[in-house]
């Protein structure tokens, strides 16, 4: 029997620090829109959102 090796979960690591910076700026900016799109509907996944990119901020403010 072979060994099968599963993807889910698995990380790909981010080489060159352009990359990660780039990377990192269209998630916040993802989340960030995503957050005020739902404006109306709800608020518990708009409040996810927005942390999510105030975590993404506090990140990229430490690489630059």
């Amino acid at each position: 029997m072979e060994k099968q090796y599963c993807k889910v979960g698995t990380i790909t690591p981010m080489n060159s620090g352009r990359q990660a910076i780039a990377m990192l700026e269209y998630q916040y900016q993802n989340f960030l829109e995503k957050a005020s799109n739902m404006d109306y509907s709800d608020a518990k996944l708009r409040e996810y959102f927005e942390q999510k990119a105030q975590k993404l901020s506090r990140i990229l403010e430490n690489l630059v």
